[in-house]
């Protein structure tokens, strides 16, 4: 029997906020899956970034059939990065009715870590709008408030910004290298 080494999964939702940071961390590891939401295969080509990794899942079936990998123990982690604020508000009230959220869930039924990076962490912040030019964005109390309720669940790591994205990525990645050995 041939015991598959378990890969990371990385999941996009429908956000340009530091999406082609994300992409260019995603192509700096190895062993990763791509799950895109409906909105993040739009925007990925509203935005021209391409990607060039492991298995690349779309979110085209009703019942997110590429969640059973999860089930399997493919997965020693979940990232979620960029997630849209209606994702993070989704998985917070336990919403699963895409790729994206039903990844979540079954991460945590699973007990797999899952790694969020939020848009809506801050009250003012600027992000990339198509056409490589900066907007203001303002995000909402309820989107704050969101970011923070979904901080105190259970196996989920939520970061804010790059730098911290690829702290949580490499420390989970070395977790996983040094639990094997």
């Amino acid at each position: 029997m041939v015991i598959e080494k378990k890969r990371l999964a990385w999941a996009i939702t429908g956000s340009g906020h530091y999406l082609r940071e994300c992409i260019e961390i995603i192509h700096t590891l190895d062993d990763v899956d791509l799950f895109l939401s409906k909105a993040a295969a739009e925007v990925m080509q509203q935005y021209g970034y391409k990607h060039n990794v492991g298995k690349v899942f779309q979110d085209k079936t009703s019942s997110s059939v590429p969640v059973e990998l999860f089930y399997k123990g493919r997965y020693h982690t979940l990232v979620i990065a960029p997630a849209t604020s209606n994702t993070i508000a989704k998985m917070v009230y336990g919403i699963s009715d895409n790729l994206v959220t039903n990844l979540y869930a079954q991460a945590g039924k699973t007990r797999v870590p899952s790694i969020i990076f939020a848009c809506d962490t801050a009250p003012e912040l600027e992000s990339e709008a198509p056409r490589d030019h900066m907007v203001k964005v303002y995000p909402r109390q309820i989107d704050l408030d969101n970011s923070a309720k979904i901080k105190t669940y259970v196996d989920t790591h939520l970061v804010e910004d790059m730098q911290s994205l690829k702290d949580s990525v490499h420390a989970r990645l070395q977790a996983v290298i040094t639990k094997k050995s």
